[in-house]
């Protein structure tokens, strides 16, 4: 009877969740179509804030900016998506069926992905690899990403500073990468560059991972781009590529003072055993206070209570 009765439960989770899946699609496009009549008197890209498959609003931005770049034939590379079921570049291969490459270390990567999205759909390569600073390009220019990309979503939780220092100029036109928020508006930092980073290893809390906007804003600007602002939520960084800035209407954000992109609510830090502790404020630095970061102003490895002068 409880093989019966599990049965049951599965089957009416997939055939009640698969009908729910394509009604949300469904609502989201049509808020698409409809943001798009309105894209020419947008300035603020967090009016462009909109969920469908991404993990805070990043569907409505990217629909904008491909729009404004009229590109239609579009090539992506996503690294670090999960199971694909909340990620930047899913309602992209669901409603224009385009290239793109999806890597992640998980366990039965390609197999948990293809049980969220018809794999017939687009030519999407899955791969299942960790990446890291030393063999990001090797891995773009075997599965044949090494250019003409148009959107590049970087999201490892981890050395995602490093990983962008190894690419080369203008190596796509859209950029969106994580940040952490918990190391401020004021300094150029990262955590350092160590194979295979964990985030819950390196600590407890899962607060000491990725690198400042700061950081992130400086590196790409050397590499030919242009910080258009985050996500209301600021965790991902948008970046265009300078020649590109003509086509859109955004109001372009000041980068001398970054306090407003760094002010998150998230409260996303755990104890020691692992349970959600809820820290806020300053309360999150000080909790990673022993931890080292790279100061990128001179390259050299610190505690954290020393870089930001914590008692």
């Amino acid at each position: 009877m409880n093989n019966i009765i599990e049965l049951f439960y599965k089957l009416k989770r997939f055939f009640f969740g698969k009908y729910l899946e394509k009604k949300f699609l469904m609502i989201g496009n049509s808020h698409i179509l409809n943001m798009r009549n309105n894209y020419k008197n947008i300035k603020n890209i967090n009016d462009l804030d909109y969920k469908i498959y991404s993990q805070f609003g990043e569907d409505g931005i990217i629909d904008y900016l491909v729009k404004s770049l009229e590109i239609t034939s579009l090539k992506f590379v996503e690294i670090g998506v999960g199971d694909y079921s909340e990620c930047n570049t899913r309602f992209l291969y669901e409603t224009v069926q385009p290239k793109g490459l999806i890597v992640d270390c998980i366990d039965d990567f390609k197999k948990k992905v293809s049980k969220n999205i018809s794999l017939w759909k687009g030519d999407l390569k899955i791969l299942k690899k960790k990446i890291n600073s030393e063999n990001i390009n090797q891995i773009l220019n075997k599965e044949g990403f090494s250019s003409e990309v148009d959107i590049f979503s970087l999201d490892i939780d981890g050395v995602d500073y490093w990983i962008l220092e190894k690419l080369p100029q203008n190596f796509s036109k859209i950029v969106i990468v994580e940040y952490n928020s918990v190391f401020g508006p004021d300094l150029e930092v990262t955590v350092p560059n160590i194979n295979d980073f964990d985030r819950s290893s390196y600590h407890h809390s899962n607060l000491c991972f990725g690198a400042s906007l700061k950081a992130m804003i400086s590196l790409l600007e050397k590499k030919g781009f242009i910080f258009l602002g985050s996500t209301r939520s600021k965790v991902n960084a948008f970046f265009i590529l300078k020649s590109e800035i003509n086509k859109i209407n955004l109001d372009i954000p000041k980068t001398n003072d970054l306090t407003f992109f760094t002010n998150s609510n998230i409260k996303e830090s755990r104890n020691i055993d692992g349970q959600l502790s809820y820290l806020s404020g300053k309360n999150k630095l000080n909790e990673i206070s022993e931890c080292e970061l790279v100061n990128l102003n001179d390259n050299k490895l610190k505690k954290i209570k020393k870089i930001y002068n914590l008692n």
